[in-house]
């Protein structure tokens, strides 16, 4: 699997990612809960009426933008913009009961009062993942005390690599089983493919040997089980077309997860 960086979203350095391979960006379609649309790489549209409640401005590489109040305290505008970090209307998460790697089968309802950190990967990729996978370590460890309270979850993209086995091995791997609320859930193709439509998660899977391409998008999800905040992650690539993002930006995604979770994990009490 591999990705681009959305459109108005690359490294320090200026580089862009690949184009036309995994979607990067968050966004959720149009429909019952009022979501946003993501339909290929994208860009989060925010409409905030003039008159109504105090925005702040936001620059990125010179372009302002304006950016909702809900935004975490601790979380600079330099860094939500990064993350292109959104506010949810707190809509109920869609539920599924999936596998994780541990072979325990569970909804995410099981998950409740805890903060979930919710994204989709691919046990096969070597793309943005073990990137994203990377920043949930380190932003486990930046949680201290308060990680206790907090669940860092994934769901599998990969139809052809939909095996315990599969989520296991990438676990170990990528050293996400040292979080103690770590689960990457797999499961049918169907249950996958429902949870997929039902998070807009796009997936370009032609066959068993094709790059896996799927939109990446970071969901926050609250104590009480509602989507509170939407991340697109970033990755970029070198001239030889390998994925990297700069140790510094790492780092401060790592920061940006852990300070949103513990923002929610604090609300909870």
């Amino acid at each position: 699997m591999t990705t681009s960086a959305t459109p108005g979203q690359q490294s320090a350095g200026g580089g862009a990612g690949k184009p036309g391979q995994q979607d990067s960006g968050p966004g959720r379609p149009a429909g019952p809960a009022g979501r946003l649309l993501v339909l290929g790489a994208i860009a989060v549209v925010v409409t905030v009426a003039v008159a109504a409640a105090a925005f702040v401005v936001v620059r990125h590489r010179g372009v302002a933008a304006p950016r909702l109040s809900g935004i975490p305290a601790g979380v600079s505008p330099s860094l939500a913009n990064e993350m292109l970090l959104t506010p949810l209307p707190h809509d109920q998460a869609p539920g599924f009961t999936l596998t994780d790697q541990a072979g325990r089968t569970m909804p995410l309802s099981a998950l409740r009062g805890k903060v979930v950190v919710l994204q989709f990967m691919d046990p096969h990729c070597t793309d943005i993942c073990p990137i994203v996978s990377q920043e949930f370590v380190d932003a486990y460890h930046k949680l201290g005390p308060a990680a206790r309270n907090v669940a860092f979850i994934a769901i599998n993209v990969n139809q052809y690599h939909a095996s315990v086995a599969d989520v296991a091995a990438y676990s170990r791997q990528e050293a996400l089983n040292t979080i103690p609320g770590w689960h990457f859930f797999t499961g049918p193709v169907p249950a996958l493919k429902t949870a997929w439509r039902d998070y807009n998660i796009a997936v370009q899977a032609p066959n068993p040997d094709a790059d896996i391409v799927h939109t990446s998008a970071l969901y926050f999800i609250d104590a009480q089980g509602r989507e509170a905040f939407l991340a697109s992650p970033m990755v970029d690539h070198t001239k030889k077309g390998t994925a990297y993002l700069p140790a510094k930006q790492v780092a401060q995604w790592a920061t940006g997860i852990a300070l949103i979770a513990h923002h929610l994990a604090a609300q909870a009490g």
